[in-house]
């Protein structure tokens, strides 16, 4: 079952990626068209850069999810453009996260009513995603974390963890949503095989995604790649498989932040796949 179950995990798999110059180039030369690719959003750069290369993908043929963070829009009138230019690229699927502007752009602070107002306009989109936090968030406290994603539930359709290195944090919160009845289904989030100076130097370098200020937050979680095999996406995941396979986790496939790594996540995981004997 470990390795059934790590093959289905890897088989339904999302790379996050940052929209930088040369990300378009390595996603149609590295990433399988049947991999879902999400393209983050920075405070600094705005929306445009994701909506962008969100089009260009998806008119490559891929299934293209873009971070629309509640605090990069202006008010409803923004909104309902970037909703028109997604649908019109035929994206049927966003994620929705407060996002890190502060100020925020305009009127809205948070994911909530963002999700509120997409509803009134008729849920445009098949899927909506919004973040889970197995580790605690520095500005928020756990109990506010849950209770914001059931507050989500009736306009969502799945979360998406942030990143996590400790697969007994990350068990535990699967068991915890589920006993608080949030039964949305989760992408579970994991940093791809990112060597450590590499991830240090995209951080500092472009400073974009949630992903990436969540990690530079937190910088004990650097160690872990420091230490000789500190680190790799197959030990984190091996451990807490029972959680993440059982039935009653709701476990959707993994969320990879490749850090724009690509090339290397997609060889990662062809490779694993191979030693499962897919």
């Amino acid at each position: 079952m470990g390795a059934a179950g790590l093959r289905a995990l890897l088989d339904s798999v999302r790379y996050e990626v940052l929209p930088a110059k040369s990300t378009e180039d390595k996603v149609l030369a590295h990433v399988p068209r049947d991999v879902v690719v999400t393209v983050t959003a920075s405070p600094v750069r705005g929306l445009e850069p994701t909506l962008a290369l969100t089009g260009r993908l998806a008119g490559r043929g891929y299934r293209v999810v873009p971070h629309v963070p509640a605090r990069l829009l202006r008010d409803d009138a923004h909104l309902k453009e970037v909703v028109d230019r997604l649908r019109a690229a035929g994206v049927d699927d966003v994620f929705v996260p407060a996002g890190d502007a502060d100020p925020p752009a305009g009127t809205y602070a948070g994911a909530l009513p963002v999700l509120r107002r997409l509803t009134e306009l008729g849920r445009p989109f098949t899927r909506v995603g919004v973040t889970g936090y197995p580790e605690s968030h520095p500005l928020i406290h756990d109990d506010v974390t849950v209770q914001a994603m059931w507050d989500k539930r009736e306009h969502a359709t799945y979360i998406v963890s942030n990143l996590c290195f400790d697969p007994r944090v990350l068990g535990r919160w699967i068991v915890r949503i589920r006993r608080r009845d949030v039964s949305l289904p989760v992408h579970v989030g994991v940093a791809g095989p990112v060597q450590r100076a590499k991830l240090l130097a995209m951080a500092t370098r472009i400073g974009v995604g949630e992903s990436t200020r969540f990690l530079a937050r937190h910088p004990s979680w650097f160690l872990r790649f420091a230490t000789p095999g500190g680190y790799s996406p197959e030990r984190l995941l091996t451990p807490v498989l029972p959680d993440l396979t059982s039935p009653a986790a709701k476990v959707a496939g993994l969320h990879l932040f490749t850090f724009n790594q690509i090339a290397e996540t997609e060889r990662w995981r062809r490779a694993l796949l191979d030693r499962l004997g897919a």
